[in-house]
């Protein structure tokens, strides 16, 4: 007999178990099914590992680079190679096991298991040999399948010479050459994790710069970073093909009508992502899929089955964990009979963790103009900053983009140290529609990297105080 509920969540990830929590607060009697880890690709394979990984290059790269800057010498550093990776696996499972906890605090069942729905709108749920375990009936299923690294014929993905995130983050050895294909915000950060341990790195980029959407002078400032630190750059590159030969892999990448070939050891395919939109029994359900990912309407998150719901990276860009979250609490909140606020996607910050970091929200100065805006553009240099300066670090700058007219705050672009935390006061700033003289006349403590934002505001008005 099938098990009934309220509200079942497919999928387990920032988007699932987030609703999972959000429903059972509202009462509903509720189910979160996931075939692999609580948690998905971010807290397993993604956002959490990787921020581990990052943190341990932050910390070699210092000590072996930038200890006499502070007075402190150390003397023969090194590393372990499979101890960074097995650090990142712990950090995963400690906020894994912290997702279990919340689901059980929670009183919410957790089916363990591959999900597959049927013409009859009931989710039949298998074990890994597809023996059956379940069925599920529910009054509202919400879709949290996530996506997967997007794969293409001429970079033939084997897991082995030709990798994706995921074997990216648990090599067993450390590779001497990898050329990482994509320069968005996965292929950065592998690249400067690898390169800060001494692989010898290369990056192909199909734009004319590294991290495309981004700010352009943000994406300069990246590069010349990046070229300080010999990773090799190949921007407005096409990759013809990658092959292996050997074990080895040789890439071909053609640039103005000039042809060539680069070898490393491993290629990182890092070009994107697509929805799992696929062995889930949508078209069963006839639920419309557009460009790989389930079209849904964005103020309820409704598919245009009754009764069927999908958030989060299923649903398409901006595939971030943050936003599948966002998307979460409001679906369900509108299942509630509530009425949140519509999610303001142009508010959404995105964040990169190399080292100098990136974050940014709402639009670049190119795109205000694009748009008709008369703008105004306030920009201060960390170089500039006290706080920074103590820190020893002094690369990049806070952006921020005014409309001229009414002075309200349109976007915000950071490079720099701790620029993913920065970027939360900008995001609350632009939530609140505030304008650059509600952001110059907050008193910002001093000294602080916040500092910054204030100044940069200033700036825009010809009132900056330090520089």
């Amino acid at each position: 007999m099938a098990k009934h509920y309220e509200i079942a969540v497919l999928g387990g990830g920032p988007g699932g178990y987030v609703a999972a929590i959000r429903a059972a607060q509202l009462g509903f009697k509720t189910a979160v099914i996931e075939k692999d880890n609580l948690g998905g690709i971010c807290l397993n394979w993604g956002c959490i590992p990787t921020k581990s990984l990052l943190k341990n290059a932050e910390v070699y790269d210092l000590m072996k680079n930038h200890s006499e800057d502070f007075g402190i010498k150390v003397d023969g550093v090194s590393f372990d190679f499979n101890k960074i990776i097995g650090r990142s696996r712990d950090v995963s499972s400690k906020i894994v096991k912290g997702v279990e906890y919340l689901i059980k605090k929670n009183k919410i069942d957790h089916i363990s298991g591959k999900g597959k729905f049927n013409r009859n709108k009931e989710l039949l749920v298998t074990d890994v040999n597809g023996n059956a375990l379940e069925t599920i009936t529910a009054d509202h299923f919400i879709i949290a399948t996530g996506a997967r690294p997007k794969a293409i014929p001429t970079i033939p993905v084997d897991h082995k010479h030709i990798i994706t995130s995921t074997e990216a983050m648990a090599l067993d050895k450390q590779p001497e050459e990898l050329i990482v294909i994509g320069a968005g915000a996965i292929g950065v950060e592998f690249a400067y994790f690898y390169n800060v341990l001494g692989t010898k790195v290369t990056i192909i980029e199909i734009m004319d710069n590294l991290l495309p959407i981004e700010d352009k002078e943000v994406s300069k400032t990246l590069e010349r970073s990046f070229k300080k630190r010999k990773i090799a750059l190949h921007l407005g590159t096409k990759v013809e093909k990658a092959e292996i030969k050997d074990d080895k892999v040789t890439v071909k990448i053609e640039k103005k009508g000039k042809v060539q070939e680069i070898t490393a050891d491993k290629v990182l395919s890092a070009i994107g992502v697509t929805g799992n939109v696929e062995d889930i029994g949508l078209d069963e359900l006839g639920i419309e899929i557009e460009r790989n990912h389930v079209k849904v309407d964005t103020d309820t998150y409704k598919t245009n089955v009754d009764g069927f719901y999908a958030i989060g990276d299923v649903i398409g860009a901006p595939w971030l964990a943050h936003v599948a979250s966002a998307e979460a609490i409001h679906c369900v909140e509108k299942i509630k009979g509530m009425q949140p606020n519509p999610i303001e996607y142009s508010n959404i910050p995105g964040c990169t963790y190399c080292q100098p970091q990136v974050a940014s929200l709402g639009l670049t100065e190119e795109k205000a103009k694009d748009a008709g805006y008369q703008i105004k553009v306030g920009k201060f240099p960390f170089s500039a900053s006290g706080k920074s300066t103590a820190m020893g670090e002094r690369e990049g700058f806070v952006k921020l983009i005014f409309d001229e007219k009414y002075g309200e705050l349109l976007g915000a672009h950071i490079i720099g140290a701790e620029a993913t935390e920065l970027i939360a006061e900008v995001g609350l700033a632009k939530s609140m529609e505030a304008t650059f003289e509600s952001i110059v006349k907050t008193v910002h403590a001093h000294p602080t990297l916040s500092e910054s934002v204030m100044e940069a505001a200033a700036d825009a008005y010809k009132e900056a105080i330090h520089i």
